[in-house]
């Protein structure tokens, strides 16, 4: 009998999850009572679409939103205000990055004065208000797609042990002589490998920025004509007449 019911129970949830691509816990987080709602309808419109799974959260300022997250570190996906009582969005999106460079952050706002402070962490993207659906769904999906990619890990050797190394935690890959320091946010690893070799195992969200560098789009704080800031430090050197190349995917990125 026992067994009966466990197979007739996963029966069951097999039929529930058919058809059902992922599932995503998603927060919103705004003072707006409209604009809460709004979001919401878009969200669940995207989830229904694409026969996604969301546990989706309201919240109508930052410290609720922090105070669930204390708790429950596996947000996916924060759609968040920048201007609301107590602890702004920007502020909100720094403590978040403490903990996490998975989680990923579009600001939702009426202003654009904030614009330069989401490279500081990491936003996926920046939308001004007012937001429908055309704007918002491939902001969804590219966030669906990055945290799919998160998944994706290359086998690092580092001579004393094996290390998984998400590619959403390489920041960028120096390389010296015939071996590739590969940066991360949790350390540092070096291998005996070519960065040409190493390179073929990277996605689109990388590109090489100088013979001895490849960098994480998603991590760039800064670029000039001669270097880029990396998020967390690090200053990478660009190879002459690069910078367009560079401005051009950052943007297209974003």
């Amino acid at each position: 009998m026992e067994l009966l019911l466990q197979y007739l129970s996963e029966a069951i949830r097999e039929r529930m999850t058919d058809g059902v691509d992922m599932k995503y816990k998603i927060a919103i987080c705004d003072d707006e009572e409209q604009q809460r709602e709004y979001l919401g309808e878009i969200v669940t419109a995207w989830a229904k679409k694409n026969r996604h799974l969301v546990n989706l959260k309201i919240y109508t300022e930052s410290n609720a939103f922090l105070f669930d997250y204390a708790e429950e570190k596996d947000f996916d996906i924060l759609l968040l205000d920048i201007e609301m009582p107590g602890t702004n969005g920007i502020e909100l999106a720094k403590r978040i990055r403490k903990d996490s460079a998975a989680v990923q952050i579009i600001f939702v706002t009426g202003y654009y004065d904030y614009f330069s402070d989401g490279f500081d962490v990491s936003a996926l993207h920046y939308l001004i208000k007012p937001v429908d659906d055309r704007k918002l769904f491939p902001v969804l999906d590219r966030a669906a797609d990055n945290l799919s990619c998160r998944q994706r890990c290359v086998l690092v050797s580092t001579g004393e042990e094996d290390v998984k190394v998400p590619l959403a935690d390489i920041t960028y890959i120096e390389a010296e002589n015939v071996y590739v320091v590969i940066h991360t946010v949790r350390g540092d690893y070096r291998t005996r490998i070519s960065l040409a070799k190493f390179t073929e195992q990277l996605d689109d969200t990388f590109l090489k920025v100088h013979r001895s560098y490849v960098v994480s789009l998603k991590y760039i704080r800064k670029i000039t004509r001669k270097e880029i800031t990396m998020q967390g430090g690090g200053e990478i050197p660009i190879r002459r007449g690069m910078y367009d190349d560079v401005h051009d995917a950052l943007v297209k990125y974003l």
